[in-house]
């Protein structure tokens, strides 16, 4: 799936398939605030399509899915190298799903985060 946002920050998914998805995010300039360090939304990002590519590789054709709500905790700042973030799904019922994401760096807990997210039918033009 095209995504340009993802495309924009940096943002690759590196495997996505049976309701997990594992995406990687090199770090540099552009994500750190003004403090030198990565911005928390920079990670929010990673969590929040990290559980949309993990849903969508569980969807049936002409379903998509939307953020609800997402709870982030962050844990420890990154001012360089690579964040990974790994999604599994935790519960998918026919109109919510709940996820929950890691973001580590170097194997050390960096976020993370839980959420919810609707499951929609799209419209058939879009099909």
């Amino acid at each position: 799936m095209d995504h340009p946002f993802a495309d924009l920050i940096g943002l690759t998914v590196e495997q996505q398939g049976d309701g997990s998805s594992t995406l990687l995010l090199p770090v540099d300039g552009r994500h750190l605030n003004p403090h030198g360090v990565v911005h928390g939304a920079v990670i929010y990002a990673m969590a929040d399509t990290g559980m949309g590519a993990a849903l969508y590789s569980v969807l049936e054709a002409g379903y998509a899915c939307a953020t609800i709500d997402i709870s982030i905790s962050y844990f420890r700042p990154v001012v360089e190298g690579q964040m990974l973030c790994q999604t599994v799904l935790d519960n998918k019922g026919r109109s919510v799903a709940h996820l929950s994401a890691r973001i580590t760096q170097n194997d050390k807990l960096v976020a993370q985060a839980s959420g919810n997210f609707a499951i929609i039918s799209t419209p058939a033009e879009r099909r």
